[in-house]
């Protein structure tokens, strides 16, 4: 008669992952500089930008720099995908969360932003869907909000070159 081994606690568990989640998002410094965090519910990651006053582009309307926003889709996108990529791993065992690895990250081929109404001087969310990754290539969808989901005020698609893999002859 064989025994399972008792699972670990949820709070173990919860840790581990929350620490690999730091640590991938230490990877991008402008994360740090602009605020952002990221709450994670199982696999699924929102990313929250918290309003400052440093973040305002225009006083007079007042509303959030066009590049804020930008840098804030962008790097809620290549968390995604990055997190997707290192959850995977952590899950099946080949990674040990104690021990990751120096942070490799997505690399930004294009990435286009709809400005679909100003950003008021508050809280945003974004939250990234991936349409598409293989082991060469990306491709992401993500939309910021602020009070009501259903109401974004930008969205993105951005294509990626996966870590690990040479860039197209011809590619930056």
């Amino acid at each position: 008669m064989s025994f399972r081994p008792k699972p670990e606690p949820v709070q173990t568990v919860k840790l581990r992952r929350d620490t690999a989640l730091a640590h991938l998002a230490s990877g991008i410094p402008y994360v740090s500089y602009l605020g952002i965090r990221f709450d994670r519910r199982g696999d699924e990651l929102t990313a929250f930008l918290p309003f400052d006053e440093r973040l305002i582009g225009n006083p007079m309307l007042p509303a959030l720099h066009g590049g804020v926003t930008a840098a804030f889709l962008e790097v809620s996108a290549i968390i995604e995908l990055s997190w997707a990529n290192l959850w995977e791993e952590m899950e099946a065992g080949r990674i040990d969360p104690a021990n990751l690895p120096p942070v490799t990250l997505p690399k930004t081929i294009d990435f286009t932003i709809d400005y679909l109404r100003s950003g008021l001087p508050r809280d945003a969310y974004a939250r990234a869907e991936i349409n598409r990754s293989g082991r060469r290539f990306a491709s992401v969808h993500v939309e910021a909000w602020q009070d009501n989901r259903a109401r974004p005020f930008a969205q993105a698609t951005g294509h990626f070159l996966m870590p690990g893999t040479a860039a197209p002859d011809g590619a930056v």
